[in-house]
């Protein structure tokens, strides 16, 4: 069974379009389960208006968690869908991006024995326009604990986990950003494909959230901060042997 697990906030402009690219795609038994932070506008209505029994609808429950960080209530938001998964195979998808029509396919036939496969995508402006065919290049994606925690080249929207890793990964720690989080600790276990082909179009836009593939406006002590706190978690779990 496959969970295809979106956290969503104020999304009507693209999610009509993320999710029919997601549900043609996906068998009649397998779900998609959005964690919604609230919205103010007609997310919650387009995504009745599918009318698609393998929609399921939760309010964001972890949404009151103390903030320092911007990332910290997307990262809350996809704990509470993660929580609510089914699925042996997880996918975590952005409500703003296009997936390709072969992505669950080519994930399906590349995770073997991997905990976990991040692939590539094409960086799209907000009117579908290409900004780079390859997100990889672009920031020089690789693998490597202590590469990633300086400078991640990981994306959850390009994401595809067994459901084995929630046991070491959950409940994320605090002021750590979902997805590197999970990568780092798939990397750890040695059981992360790195995948080298583009199965979405990621989108950057003027009100997405993340600053990934453009300059962060962020200070020095900011990026430093919670880079200090990922590093300090990780070690912790690692020294101490906490499920991992």
């Amino acid at each position: 069974m496959i969970s295809v697990c979106i956290a969503t906030y104020n999304g009507e402009k693209y999610i009509r379009q993320q999710l029919s690219s997601i549900l043609c795609q996906i068998g009649e038994n397998d779900e998609v389960i959005v964690s919604d932070d609230f919205s103010q506008d007609k997310t919650l209505e387009i995504l009745g208006n599918f009318d698609d029994k393998r929609i399921k609808i939760f309010q964001n429950e972890l949404h009151n968690k103390t903030q320092i960080f911007d990332f910290e209530r997307i990262t809350a938001n996809f704990e509470n869908a993660i929580q609510h998964a089914n699925g042996d195979l997880i996918f975590l998808s952005d409500q703003d991006d296009i997936w390709h029509e072969n992505k669950v396919a080519v994930i399906k036939s590349k995770i073997g024995e991997n905990f976990a496969v991040i692939h590539d995508c094409r960086v799209i402006d907000g009117a579908d326009n290409e900004l780079f065919p390859s997100y990889f290049d672009f920031v020089g994606a690789k693998k490597g604990i202590l590469k990633n925690i300086v400078k991640c080249s990981y994306l959850g929207s390009c994401m595809a986990f067994k459901k084995e890793l929630i046991e070491f990964s959950l409940p994320f720690p605090p002021k750590t950003p979902h997805d590197l989080w999970l990568a780092l600790i798939a990397e750890h276990k040695k059981s992360l494909n790195l995948l080298k082909t583009p199965l979405i179009d990621y989108r950057r836009h003027e009100n997405t959230n993340s600053t990934a593939a453009r300059k962060s406006n962020k200070t020095f002590w900011y990026k430093a901060s919670y880079r200090f706190f990922i590093l300090f978690e990780f070690l912790k779990r690692v020294w101490v042997g906490k499920k991992i």
